[in-house]
């Protein structure tokens, strides 16, 4: 086997990490020696050890002079684990091979460098393109301190999230349904605005098996989340949090008694500032956000320059309707010229339905 193959290898066991690494990145490592896989782990979740401390714990044999294959590069700082760079030197590994490059600077390229300087061969950016992508939200996050957003949403060929009279269960089939709750285990946070809580009252939990429940997150200018809402009545076992404009400490009080935290943002217009909101998130520690509805609020954080990737799942039915909602709401833009652009499309089949995903560009 060759490089590649054994990057390959170090990527399938890095996706196990997936949902549970956050706000650290996923990374899987294979350790190689006469040919032979000795040793083998993965960042399993945050806190816990590194995916080379994980690969050095469970060789079969001395890996004195064998080959790491690692996702992505060593770190060399003291976090919650120890520097791996400190593992592989005392493990006398004679070679490191590394797909993606660490954007974080308390490593990028000191990790690197510190081998080298001990004498490893290293040899870098060995499917590096991969390997990055598994990483596009630790690379933004790390980087921005604010979350990854995906805007996501279901609609009909035509364009509709649901039918004139409101009804929207269901658009896209089981199959389709069944990938977005693993996306929602995925991401660290769910937000929606008050009116889809109040028009569909949803749980906007994880049920996919093994999955992790999201963060929740509403906004709602004006605290007008019912207080018998899922949300809200389930609030003491899943996190959720209710972003506000309303500094009445007596109206957020019943949400705190239900266990929602209730934090207060500036308004921007009409609305609760989206950007202050994600400001916050990303400092506690929250990565990635799922944006889940309604219109206002996906035109909202696009307009704000917020969403970094769009999935659009589509169900091949016309549903008709000019009152019927669009997956983007809002004042729009005023001409075709002016829009936000969507790159690097790539088509999934999901039984009868279609799932499009793609970069946001700005």
């Amino acid at each position: 086997m060759n490089d590649q193959e054994y990057m390959k290898q170090a990527l399938e066991l890095a996706k196990k990490g997936w949902g549970w690494t956050s706000p650290n990145p996923m990374v899987g490592a294979i350790i190689v020696k006469d040919g032979q896989v000795i040793g083998q782990g993965w960042h399993t979740r945050y806190g816990e050890l590194h995916a080379e401390r994980e690969a050095l714990a469970a060789c079969t044999q001395d890996p004195a002079g064998a080959t790491l294959y690692v996702t992505l590069e060593p770190c060399c700082h003291q976090g919650k684990q120890p520097p791996c760079t400190d593992a592989i030197l005392e493990a006398k590994l004679a070679r490191v091979v590394i797909g993606s490059a660490d954007p974080n600077p308390q490593v990028a390229g000191k990790g690197v460098q510190i081998l080298r300087e001990a004498g490893i061969e290293v040899t870098e950016g060995v499917l590096r393109e991969e390997c990055d992508a598994l990483n596009d939200v630790f690379f933004h996050y790390i980087t921005t301190g604010r979350p990854y957003v995906v805007l996501k949403y279901a609609m009909t060929l035509d364009g509709k999230l649901a039918a004139y009279t409101g009804v929207s269960k269901w658009i896209t089939g089981e199959i389709a349904r069944a990938h977005v709750q693993t996306q929602r285990g995925r991401y660290r946070a769910i937000m929606v605005g008050v009116g889809t809580v109040i028009g569909d009252d949803p749980r906007l939990t994880c049920r996919a098996e093994g999955g992790r429940n999201p963060i929740r997150v509403i906004c709602d200018t004006h605290l007008h989340t019912p207080l018998s809402a899922v949300v809200v009545q389930t609030a003491a076992f899943v996190p959720t949090l209710i972003a506000t404009s309303v500094t009445d400490q007596e109206a957020a009080a019943p949400y705190r008694e239900k266990g929602c935290q209730v934090v207060t943002f500036p308004k921007k217009g009409e609305y609760v500032d989206l950007t202050a909101v994600m400001d916050y998130l990303g400092k506690n520690d929250v990565d990635s956000v799922l944006l889940e509805g309604g219109s206002g609020l996906h035109w909202s954080a696009l307009e704000a320059g917020l969403v970094n990737k769009v999935q659009a799942y589509i169900a091949p039915k016309l549903l008709g309707g000019e009152g019927a909602r669009s997956p983007v709401g809002g004042r729009g833009f005023p001409h075709p010229n002016d829009v936000v652009p969507v790159e690097n499309l790539t088509i999934t089949q999901l039984g009868p339905d279609y799932l499009l995903e793609g970069e946001v560009g700005h």
